[in-house]
């Protein structure tokens, strides 16, 4: 009976033993195992067995990108001006074993390296460079922290200056810098506006003179075509009563010939003509022969019609 209890209490501990030594290595974790002191291995994710009171679990390792942010670091420029400057580091442990046995504290190491090589930057810089050439001290601070921490199992992603601060009086000089830069442009841009509203309202009255002459040429011709049309309107009614007049000649003659006139009326017809013709501006008249004795008789004739 008394070993059967012995038996069950063994198996009891021999259960436990192995309960307890289970591991279950969840993602992007990493278990530095160590065996009797001395390294063994790295777990990854999975199932792992521990031998109890030989193995040990050295230092469970986070995989995961990790962000590092350092307090500010006074540091002088080239023209010895002191600022404080911050800096953000992302970086990743890419081997668990050099990052457990490699430097006795990594944050430590890797701020005060951060804080030197951005001292040994910064002083060959001056302060206008190192207020525009953050992006040329990020890659410079990244490519000396990557290669120093790489014998530690670290891999340095991302370094970012967060801010750049200089002393109050540098501070308030820039600001005045700024304010006069500031309205040094708003004087540009109002000249400017006023050079744009000058040369707008010149080229409108450049377009106006131009309408107004275009108008009065227009009128001009307008005007010239009116009295052409007059002239032309003028002419024709001119030529209409020239051409009644010459009908109405032409009907006289046609009336007369169809009358069949004697001689004694074609002479009276003529001397009528000629004395149409004489009845003017006209000195001397010619008068054919054979009409002047015709005239005679018609000067007695009207003399002897006024006796009576």
């Amino acid at each position: 009976m008394f070993g059967k209890i012995v038996l069950v209490i063994l198996v009891l501990i021999l259960i436990a033993l192995i309960a307890t030594n289970i591991r279950i290595v969840p993602q992007a974790r990493a278990y530095v195992i160590e065996r009797l002191g001395a390294y063994n291995g790295t777990w990854q994710v999975g199932l792992h067995f521990k031998i109890p009171l030989i193995d040990k679990v050295a230092r469970k390792v986070s995989l995961k990108e990790k962000v590092i942010d350092f307090p500010p670091q006074p540091v002088i420029t080239k023209d010895n001006v002191t600022m404080e400057i911050d800096t953000v580091v992302y970086f990743q442990i890419t081997d668990p074993k050099l990052y457990t046995y490699g430097v006795e504290s990594p944050m430590d190491a890797i701020e005060n390296l951060t804080a030197t090589t951005l001292r040994n930057i910064i002083g060959e810089l001056e302060l206008d460079e190192s207020l525009t050439s953050r992006e040329h001290i990020n890659t410079k601070i990244r490519l000396v922290l990557d290669e120093a921490t790489d014998p530690w199992g670290i891999k340095i992603n991302r370094v970012e200056v967060k801010n750049i601060t200089p002393p109050k009086d540098i501070q308030m000089a820039m600001e005045k810098q700024m304010r006069a830069e500031r309205e040094r442009r708003e004087a540009i841009l109002k000249a400017e506006g006023e050079k744009k509203s000058a040369v707008l309202i010149a080229e409108g009255n450049k377009e106006a003179v131009i309408l107004e002459a275009e108008a009065n040429k227009a009128s001009t011709i307008l005007e010239a075509e009116a009295k052409k049309e007059a002239a032309i309107r003028e002419a024709e009614g001119e030529a209409e009563a020239i051409r009644m007049v010459q009908q109405a000649t032409a009907d006289g003659i046609r009336m007369l010939v169809e009358s069949n006139p004697n001689k004694e009326v074609i002479a009276l017809k003529s001397l009528d003509s000629f004395e149409k013709a004489a009845d003017g501006q006209a000195t001397k008249v010619i008068i054919p022969s054979e009409i002047s004795g015709l005239a005679g008789l018609a000067t007695s004739l009207k003399e002897l019609v006024k006796e009576d």
